[in-house]
Parts: C-alpha cells; structure tokens; sequence
C-alpha cells in the first residue's frame, strides 16, 4: 500500500501538469474522498483520463518497488535470461529487467476488482481506459545498456528493459484525451459501440467516455466544477491557457507583483554557484468572476 501511495502522489502531480492550462486543471479536493470529487460522477473525457492515468500509476509504482526489492512478493523479470540481438547486434540479458508483467497483473487485480461487481456502461467504460492506461507504461519501455571491452568498446553488451520516465506515459494519455471517442452500451449489456456511426477505427488504444464534459467556466458544483475565477491566465496566448479561452469571454484583472529571480551567477572554484537576487516587476493576469444578473441583486 506504502508503494501505491507514492505512485497515487505520482499520477496525480502528472495529471496536474497536463492539464495546468486547461480549465479543468485536474484539481484536488482536501475534504472529499474521491480527490477529484464529484467531477468523477460522471462519465466525461476528464473521468476517462483520471481512469487511465491511475491505472498507469500503479502499474509504475508496483514494477518499480519491484525491482527496487522494496516488495518480497516480486523481483526483477526472471525471464530475460540468454542471448538476445537488436539492430546494432548481440547483446546478453542481465542486470535488472523491470517486471512489467507483474505490474500490470497487480494493476489489473487491484485497480479493476471494483469495477467488476457492476455490469453498467460507466463500469465498462472504467474497465476499458484501466486497460488502456495500464498498457500506456508497457508502451514506453526501453532497452539498457553498459558496455563491456577493452578501452569501454560495445564488443560485448550486457541489456535490460526499463521503464521510461513517467512523463511519456503522460504525455501520451494527455493526447489520447484529446481524441477520446464518445461511446453507448449495446442493447444486449455486453459492451459498447461508438456514438459516431461513421466511426471506421477501433477503439482498442483509445480512451472512451459516455457523457459530454461540461465547460467548467462556471462553479457547479453538481458537476464537480470549480470555475475559472481567479485563474491566472495568459494575455499573449491564444490556446488553452489564454485569457479569452480560460476566462471564458468574461474578462481578466490585471495587477502588478513583485518577482524575485536568481541572475548574475557565477562559478567559484571549486564548486559552488553563486548567484544575486534580482527583482523585477510583471504584470499578473486572472480571470474575473461570474458577473451576477442584475436582478439577484434586488432580492
């Protein structure tokens, strides 16, 4: 549990970061217990996502803490024995292959037992971007390598596979979001079948969703949305993270703050960097509240 703890703090500062200049920026919520709160009630692209990403957390964590030892249940992947080639020649397995296997069937057990007990179009869906995430990690491995030789020469290699950096898996999600396909159940429960009748892929590697997100400019609370009051936005951008988009068309204040960078640095021997403090003045953008109708304020 300590291992899925820390892969829980890991998935959701990744969530954070993908979706910082989105009006939805996957925010926390202290007091509720679902983190996201009520948000997750529905069957949104924004659910799909979080499903994956977490599945992919403990995916990581687990196979990590595997081949850390920190687990007695698990090791290295045992498997990779013997010789193997790839396309700059022979190589021996040896060091410590993640077991990303193991990952993925305890992923599988932990993540999807819940879901399992309900035969419904969200738990279909649920189950569906779990796999999706779970198989985003196995994706992004990569193989290692430490050469061996006269003078470090590659004459004989010694490999491993390892897992990427977390932010791959990410970034990979963050796009499968982008073009998540809008599903139905089947008449018969047993599935689910695209929404768009002209849809001619598969949705095997695709994230899926039921309902429609909401804008989340406005807090609704119903809807697990926050709002974008007070966001700090960017007057030069026009994507996501620019104030007519983030702010919804309602306008933004502007003040003037204090920022304190480091600047002048300079190496002393030996070996330390010393730096000044500069301050400089920036102008701070955010988003104006909802302007309430004129005719709240005579009642």
């Amino acid at each position: 549990m300590q291992s899925i703890g820390e892969g829980a703090k890991e998935w959701i500062r990744e969530c954070q970061h993908q979706f910082r200049h989105h009006r939805w920026n996957c925010s926390t919520l202290d007091r509720d217990h679902t983190v996201f709160g009520r948000v997750m009630l529905h069957s949104s692209r924004e659910a799909a996502f979080v499903y994956a990403i977490s599945s992919a957390g403990v995916v990581y964590a687990i196979t990590r803490a595997c081949s850390q030892g920190e687990l007695k249940i698990c090791s290295c992947d045992a498997h990779k024995r013997g010789r193997a080639r790839d396309d700059r020649g022979d190589f021996d397995w040896g060091g410590c292959s993640d077991n990303i296997n193991y990952g993925i069937k305890f992923a599988k057990a932990f993540v999807d037992a819940r879901e399992r007990m309900v035969k419904d179009a969200r738990a279909m869906m649920n189950l569906h971007n779990n796999r999706c995430g779970r198989m985003a990690v196995k994706r992004f491995m990569k193989l290692e390598c430490k050469c061996h030789g006269v003078s470090g020469s590659c004459a004989l290699r010694t490999c491993w596979l390892a897992m990427s950096d977390f932010r791959r898996t990410g970034d990979y999600l963050r796009k499968k979001y982008n073009t998540a396909i809008e599903v139905t159940m089947n008449q018969d429960g047993t599935g689910f079948m695209v929404a768009d009748k002209d849809f001619k892929g598969t949705t095997k590697n695709e994230l899926v969703y039921v309902e429609n997100s909401p804008d989340y400019c406005l807090m609704d609370r119903a809807a697990g949305s926050l709002g974008t009051a007070g966001r700090v936005c960017n007057k030069s951008s026009r994507g996501t993270d620019g104030c007519e988009v983030m702010c919804c068309g309602r306008g933004y204040d502007t003040m003037r703050v204090k920022r304190v960078t480091k600047c002048e640095c300079k190496f002393k021997w030996c070996c330390a960097v010393e730096c000044k403090d500069c301050e400089d003045m920036v102008d701070v953008h955010t988003c104006k509240p909802h302007k309430r109708p004129d005719w709240l304020d005579l009642t």
